[in-house]
């Protein structure tokens, strides 16, 4: 049960982070381009800077999920083969 919730608290801050990201960028560039007149280009770019700040912490989530998921996997395999290994008269 542990387990489940450190995950929990370690992926369930991706949408956050993705939604902080995207706001930061936008209302970062609106504020520059009410700070140079530049007319809603910064905001585009502020926009574009956010959504890929959000997409790359969203990538290194699922990286590291993959990376967790195969480490159990192979935990599970050994402890599979261990028990097989252990109740077979055989060996």
């Amino acid at each position: 049960m542990q387990q489940y919730w450190k995950g929990v608290g370690r992926y369930g801050t991706v949408g956050l982070e993705l939604a902080l990201s995207v706001l930061v960028g936008l209302f970062g560039g609106q504020w520059l381009d009410k700070k140079f007149g530049t007319h809603g280009i910064l905001t585009l770019v502020g926009l574009a800077y956010g959504l890929a700040a959000g997409a790359r912490a969203v990538w290194r989530a699922l990286k590291s999920a993959n990376r967790e998921a195969e480490e159990q996997e192979r935990q599970d395999q050994q402890t599979r083969k261990k028990f097989h290994d252990d109740g077979d008269p055989e060996h």
